[in-house]
């Protein structure tokens, strides 16, 4: 299951084109349910189901900081929707991997929504900054380069 709703989310960054896609995202999924259940079948306690969860979560830090990058383009940043789509990947395959499987489904339709509903919000607020740029000359908080 995790690898499914997993290949979900990454379906839809493959089909935006984005570097982390369908593979990455149920890669991340598949091995979070797989730390959650090995930590569960050892019979670790709470505390130790603790560790196992935020040492995960570490290292998923790290993956989702290598798919964010700055372009030259007046500091633009990219990839923080993919690397926060990854954490929700590993957040889900840990939701699986418990057994919580309908808060697993409902986190990937919430999580599919967002990313994929409020893109065009996105696309025309940031159009309308653009233009309040030209207009103005003068640049928003997010667009300045210190």
């Amino acid at each position: 299951m995790a690898a499914l709703l997993g290949g979900l989310l990454g379906l839809e960054r493959e089909l935006s084109h984005k570097a982390a896609g369908l593979r990455t995202h149920m890669l991340v999924a598949l091995g979070s349910a797989m730390f959650v259940v090995a930590a569960v079948e050892a019979g670790l306690d709470s505390d130790g189901m603790s560790r196992v969860v935020q040492g995960l979560l570490a290292g998923i830090g790290f993956l989702c900081a290598g798919s964010i990058l700055k372009g030259s383009e007046k500091g633009h940043i990219y990839g923080l929707t993919t690397a926060a789509g990854m954490w929700m990947t590993a957040a889900i395959g840990v939701a699986a991997g418990l057994g919580r499987e309908v808060l697993a489904v409902l986190s990937t339709l919430l999580t599919l929504g967002i990313i994929s509903a409020l893109k065009p919000i996105e696309r025309r607020l940031d159009s309308h900054h653009r233009k309040h740029e030209a207009a103005t000359g003068i640049l928003l908080p997010e667009q300045r380069e210190d």
